[in-house]
């Protein structure tokens, strides 16, 4: 398991809450994607250029709790880390932090592979690399 956690800050704009004043639920797996990809980065993977190369990063299942709700203007930060679960998948572990108090809106887990270009699973090598 990486040690490596990354944290990306956000701020809740007004179109992403519903009716209720609050963030859609769908919203959310925007938020913790968005920090995935930008995860990769920091480890040396552009999400892009892999599926340029036909590696295609793919989520298997997620794993959402939701503990509180943000809303229009909430400043967080989505916190992040990846891990090996099997020999062909890896998984985020990731929560939602809001800034002003420090509460915890969300933990996900996030269960991924690689497709090859015949579309079978496998991790490159750059992903071995990282998870050791």
């Amino acid at each position: 398991m990486s040690d490596s956690q990354h944290r990306q800050s956000f701020e809740v704009r007004d179109y992403e809450c519903d009716m209720q004043g609050v963030v859609n639920n769908a919203i959310y797996q925007h938020y913790l994607e968005h920090s995935r990809h930008e995860y990769l980065k920091t480890l040396g993977l552009d999400f892009a250029e892999l599926a340029r190369r036909q590696i295609n990063l793919v989520v298997v299942r997620a794993e959402l709790d939701y503990r509180r709700s943000l809303t229009s203007g909430d400043c967080f930060a989505v916190l992040s880390r990846m891990e090996r679960i099997s020999r062909l998948r890896f998984a985020f572990r990731q929560q939602i932090v809001r800034d002003s108090d420090g509460v915890l809106i969300l933990e996900g887990l996030i269960i991924g592979t690689a497709l090859n270009a015949r579309n079978r699973p496998f991790l490159p090598a750059e992903i071995e690399a990282i998870l050791g």
